[in-house]
């Protein structure tokens, strides 16, 4: 399914930000996330977070095990993905650091 988020993708580069925690390790990571036929759920590191379509205090999606809120959004070429008032750390998946470089330098077949 085509939505704002898939982008009519099954797999995509995104950032992901547990609101209520960490990553393993870290608050924010971007890397590939797969999505669910719907696009209403995303699957991230052995995680399952599903859509909470705009009733989420600070995400948009929650853990289906942990009920942990995530912000999951499309990573921006000009590399400001963390919220204006927040000081995030964000660490780039290793398999997803080409790709990651390649969207941030502008290159024409980058669009994840």
């Amino acid at each position: 399914m085509k939505n704002q988020l898939t982008r009519g993708l099954n797999r995509r580069l995104m950032y992901v930000e547990n609101k209520d925690g960490d990553i393993d390790g870290v608050p924010a990571r971007i890397g590939w996330v797969e999505f669910s036929k719907t696009g209403k759920t995303v699957y991230y590191r052995g995680r399952e977070l599903s859509s909470i379509g705009g009733r989420g205090v600070r995400g948009n999606f929650m853990d289906a095990a942990t009920r942990e809120e995530y912000w999951v959004s499309g990573v921006k070429q000009r590399g400001s993905n963390t919220h204006l008032a927040e000081n995030v750390s964000v660490e780039i998946d290793p398999d997803a650091l080409d790709a990651y470089r390649a969207l941030r330098s502008g290159a024409p077949d980058s669009r994840v």
